[in-house]
């Protein structure tokens, strides 16, 4: 929608011709903006309360760049570029560009804009099994991060020392919401599970060796996980997760409205 459809639209609402309700459903179901290799929904944050993310996997530079400015340039303040690997990155970053591009190697994110201020309700709490799980976690935490959550990263805290786990509790206890992130037999969503009092996402990771068949096993631990409120996201899919921490902790709180006697 161009600047004078909008126009049009606002004074539709002003002059009683259209209601509110009418002029926001027409906003969120807005054309995207045609590249040819990428269609841009630039009303994505309209509808569902951030804006498109990059999967950098399988692009060129060149494509990943066109569709980042086409965002930030439609609005969106950050851009979130998920599983861009270090060499993609370096051919990105010698493209011109005018805005602020920042990589975390670790996550193979990248983030383009600026950091928003947390405003979702509560924290999001990101756990791991392991130091090998941190790839995936970073995944998580900065996708939370991106969206807008105050994130508290509790790693290396797996079953096989569960006295680690416990010495935290009181994180556990004051989270909106838990990502439990775990390789090998993927125990500790169950555990945090156990503990926690808010929803819990479990996220198996493919470490660990033969039998664990690429992060399978602990997939289907999680399924079948016997603690309440344990949800589950695919393999290694940290993004998945940060982001349905985010909806989690957005959620809208009705209002509580007077009885009218």
């Amino acid at each position: 929608m161009n600047k004078h459809e909008t126009e049009e639209l606002l004074n539709a609402v002003a002059a009683h011709r259209m209601t509110v309700e009418e002029a926001e459903l027409k906003l969120r179901t807005e054309p995207f903006e045609d590249l040819g290799f990428a269609k841009i929904d630039h009303h994505r944050a309209l509808r569902q309360g951030a804006s498109e993310v990059i999967y950098g996997a399988g692009k060129t530079p060149d494509q990943i760049a066109a569709i980042a400015e086409h965002l930030y340039a439609g609005g969106a303040k950050t851009v979130l570029i998920t599983r861009l690997l270090p060499k993609a990155y370096g051919e990105l970053s010698l493209l011109p560009r005018d805005y602020p591009l920042v990589y975390h190697e670790t996550a193979h994110i990248a983030i383009a804009g600026k950091m928003p201020e947390p405003d979702g309700h509560g924290r999001v709490l990101i756990c791991t099994g392991g130091t090998s799980d941190m790839p995936v976690a970073e995944e998580a935490a900065l996708t939370s991060e991106a969206l807008g959550n105050e994130t508290v990263r509790l790693y290396d805290v797996g079953v096989a020392g569960l006295h680690r786990l416990l010495a935290h509790v009181d994180d556990i206890m004051s989270a909106t919401v838990i990502v439990a992130i775990a390789g090998m037999e993927g125990a500790l969503a169950s555990v945090i599970g156990g503990l926690a009092d808010c929803p819990v996402i479990a996220v198996p990771t493919s470490i660990g060796y033969g039998a664990s068949f690429g992060g399978l096993s602990a997939l289907l631990s999680m399924l079948n996980s016997c603690a309440s409120g344990v949800s589950v996201v695919n393999i290694d899919n940290g993004f998945g997760a940060g982001y349905q921490a985010s909806m989690i902790n957005h959620l809208r709180i009705p209002e509580k409205h007077e009885e009218h006697r």
